[in-house]
């Protein structure tokens, strides 16, 4: 492995402040008609308020937007606009009351990151190094503690910003694919893995898809693998979100399993909770509460704390974390630090050593395949006027994009209402309380297809 007002809301923050939980924006009503007059009230707010002029867009040699650049594109011109738009902000808040669910508040534009949820939760992979690495371990206890280092990493990543906003709420159906190259790791490109959830990818390549699954509750599920390391990790997350005066508290629901299959082994994750503080000015993020991992088969497990800042003094994002080994009431790995910046460890033998700094590790960048090449359901390609008008300032532009979005996924699940229809997953389905990637790895490789040299 941002926003301001929200009920499904991934938080997003600069490479200083860190990434952000998964928090998603609100989810679109039942009611066509009443969510139709809120996105247009929203949008009458909206019009002409962007102050500033944004940079010149990326443009092909064509002269043509390029709108593959435009999400490569990394700059914030946009973000001088939340402070000019206080009033509309005042104006959201007084329309709700603390402890309020903001499932089905429907957020101004201006406030919009400029990508999909389901791209965002990419953000867990920005060191597939660190996670295909698990499986690099021979012992179980080194194998446990590899684990931790890859989630006490994951939190931190994503572009530089300085204020949280809000990603895409994805439309029932929508997905995301993309992959990483491997530092050090040649790609192969002869050995394809046509099976897999990105097929013209290799089996050097970590690769990850998303699909939004459900829309009331509004659930993402997400899957991610590497062949050669024989690692996978498999995810679904939703969200429920409070107003707390000054703050909105959003609860993250859901787990992340990883699972090493030369080990028969499982690892099952849970997420921290997400709080967008200061909204009323320039919002930020923080996580906090308690998270699990552990092991059934080794036994080990760790307990993770996301430590929000006291009102008076303290620090932000300070996070402690103790791993146990099998029946074990104390811990023989203790961490402490920041999750955007440096982790100590202290072990049980009194020993101290770095454990992980994030500043000082490189963030690998997701390779995503270009819009032209994308099928209509991918999110950069259902979302790519939203961006460019986000991008370009053109506020009017971004909204109307949005609500159209929006009101043909509205329009579609009244149809299939009238019809007695079900929605219909592609890539994802049940399994009791959890949403589970329909071919995973484990499914797919045997014994004959091992590597000869797998790590």
């Amino acid at each position: 492995m941002l926003r301001v007002l929200s009920a499904r809301w991934p938080f997003r923050r600069s490479s200083t402040s860190g990434l952000r939980p998964f928090v998603e924006p609100p989810s679109v009503e039942d009611s066509p008609e009443n969510s139709a007059g809120q996105e247009q009230a929203s949008s009458s707010v909206n019009k002409s308020r962007v102050s500033g002029t944004a940079a010149p867009p990326p443009v092909r040699d064509d002269g043509s937007l390029d709108y593959d650049a435009l999400y490569e594109d990394e700059s914030d011109h946009e973000l001088d606009g939340l402070e000019n738009h206080g009033s509309v902000v005042s104006h959201l808040i007084s329309q709700v009351k603390i402890g309020m669910d903001l499932t089905k508040v429907v957020l101004p534009t201006f406030i919009l990151e400029r990508r999909s949820l389901l791209e965002m939760y990419a953000d867990y992979f920005a060191h597939p190094d660190i996670f295909i690495s698990i499986a690099d371990f021979p012992d179980p206890k080194e194998r446990m503690v590899q684990v931790v280092r890859w989630y006490m990493s994951a939190y931190h990543a994503g572009r530089k910003s300085t204020v949280a906003k809000k990603p895409y709420n994805p439309i029932i159906g929508e997905i995301f694919k993309c992959h990483w190259d491997i530092p050090g790791i040649p790609a192969d490109s002869s050995s394809l893995v046509t099976d897999g959830p990105v097929p013209w990818c290799t089996r050097n390549q970590l690769t990850f898809v998303a699909e939004q699954v459900s829309h009331h509750p509004p659930i993402s599920a997400f899957y991610a693998e590497h062949y050669n390391k024989r690692i996978s990790f498999c995810a679904h997350v939703w969200t429920k979100s409070k107003f707390l005066g000054l703050s909105i508290g959003v609860h993250n629901i859901g787990q992340g399993c990883i699972s090493v299959l030369d080990y028969d082994e499982e690892y099952i994750v849970t997420f921290p909770n997400g709080y967008g503080r200061s909204i009323l000015t320039v919002p930020w993020i923080e996580l906090g509460g308690s998270v699990t991992i552990t092991c059934a088969k080794t036994g080990y497990s760790a307990n993770v704390e996301f430590l929000t800042k006291p009102f008076y003094g303290g620090k932000k994002n300070r996070i402690t974390t103790e791993v146990f080994q099998p029946n074990d009431k104390k811990p023989f790995l203790s961490i402490t630090g920041e999750w955007n910046g440096r982790m100590e460890a202290k072990w049980a033998d009194g020993r101290t050593e770095p454990f992980v700094d994030v500043n000082k590790i490189h963030v690998v960048k997701k390779k995503v395949r270009p819009i032209a090449e994308q099928t209509e359901n991918e999110s950069r390609k259902l979302w790519k006027e939203v961006t460019a008008g986000l991008r370009m300032k053109d506020i009017d532009r971004a909204t109307n994009a949005k609500f159209a979005l929006e009101q043909k996924q509205r329009d579609e699940a009244k149809d299939r209402k009238e019809r007695g229809l079900k929605w219909e997953t592609t890539m994802f389905q049940e399994a009791g309380e959890n949403w589970v990637y329909k071919n995973p790895l484990i499914m797919r490789i045997s014994p004959k297809n091992k590597p000869s040299n797998p790590h």
